[in-house]
């Protein structure tokens, strides 16, 4: 018989899974769009719309609608539960293999990213599952790390960091997969603990450094360092000035040394409020559903639940048929044993 979470640990873990949701569909409609034309097309975009017709990702999606961001986490806290605490590499394999096939039938074009859709491929035609993931260096695992720094503490560094490559490992076995996504597990269980943004902050920075000497190496920017450099890029200016630089110096795109960061600069922009943090990334375009779902979660962890829009929360069950309550209590028991 599992005990009930404590009520305001289960606050900041439903914030965080849901913030991921709320920052993903925000995202949606401005995905591979550039800056520019969200503020051409957009202006401010101040709420959830649906994608227009020529985008050439969401297009047909109506407003409100989750991604593969939220799809994917779904599946590794399904996992994990499953797992009594651990990802199966082969059973992740098999899912997401089995998700895209589902979304292809549906005639979506929201299919998987370039790093993991590779590592698939590979796996099918039989390469070990331990050489799957070693060129994977895109946002993927980041994307879907949140349930991992839901369901663990990271107070112990390596045991954390096991956790999280099993998370990886099939499609991002890479040190810069596995630093990006160490970055988002620790902000999140940070979060959850009760942390700061200042704790969160040197949690990601700490993690992520830690988290690069893990898997195969690939040459790239430091994660950790980015991450405290987007967060000084953006000290003292105004929203719109503190975008364009995210946009222009950080980067935007699907690369984890861009995205990652980037969802932490709109964090420190936003002092970690969870609907101005998803509703700036969506601003930003690029692959403004991940850093979208990123700066959610984390935001989510920090506030709660209890900080998100009642009727955000509301349209992304409805839109979507997402509750995440069962889930996310499911996990928390392992964070509580």
């Amino acid at each position: 018989m599992t005990s009930t979470p404590d009520p305001a640990l289960l606050d900041r873990a439903l914030g965080a899974f849901y913030g991921l949701a709320l920052g993903d569909a925000l995202g949606m409609p401005t995905q591979v769009m550039s800056r520019a034309d969200v503020v051409r097309v957009y202006g401010t975009l101040s709420g959830f719309e649906p994608a227009r017709p020529d985008n050439p990702v969401s297009a047909g999606m109506p407003a409100g609608s989750i991604t593969d961001d939220t799809e994917q986490a779904v599946i590794v806290a399904r996992l994990l539960v499953e797992g009594g605490g651990h990802v199966d590499p082969l059973l992740f394999a098999e899912e997401l293999l089995s998700w895209e096939k589902d979304m292809k039938a549906k005639g979506s074009f929201d299919l998987l990213g370039p790093s993991t859709k590779a590592a698939l491929d590979a796996v099918t035609r039989g390469v070990d599952l331990t050489e799957a993931g070693k060129h994977g260096t895109t946002n993927g695992a980041a994307m879907r790390v949140t349930p991992v720094g839901i369901a663990f503490g990271a107070d112990d560094t390596e045991w954390f960091l096991d956790r999280v490559v099993e998370s990886c490992q099939v499609t991002h076995d890479t040190t810069i997969g596995i630093a990006g996504a160490s970055a988002v597990a620790a902000a999140v269980s940070t979060g959850l603990a009760g942390g700061s943004l200042d704790d969160v902050f040197d949690a990601a920075v700490a993690m992520s450094a830690a988290g690069a000497r893990r898997g195969h190496w690939t040459a790239g920017a430091s994660i950790s360092a980015r991450i405290g450099w987007a967060r000084d890029l953006v000290a003292d200016q105004d929203t719109a000035a503190a975008l364009d630089r995210i946009d222009s110096l950080i980067g935007t795109s699907v690369a984890s040394q861009e995205s990652i960061p980037a969802a932490f600069a709109v964090l420190a922009l936003t002092n970690g409020d969870p609907w101005r943090s998803a509703l700036l990334a969506a601003n930003l375009g690029g692959d403004s559903d991940t850093i979208g779902a990123i700066a959610g979660a984390i935001a989510g962890a920090m506030g709660g639940l209890s900080a998100l829009p009642v009727d955000a929360v509301h349209t992304l069950r409805e839109v979507n048929d997402l509750e995440l309550g069962p889930l996310t209590e499911q996990l928390l028991t392992y964070r509580t044993r």
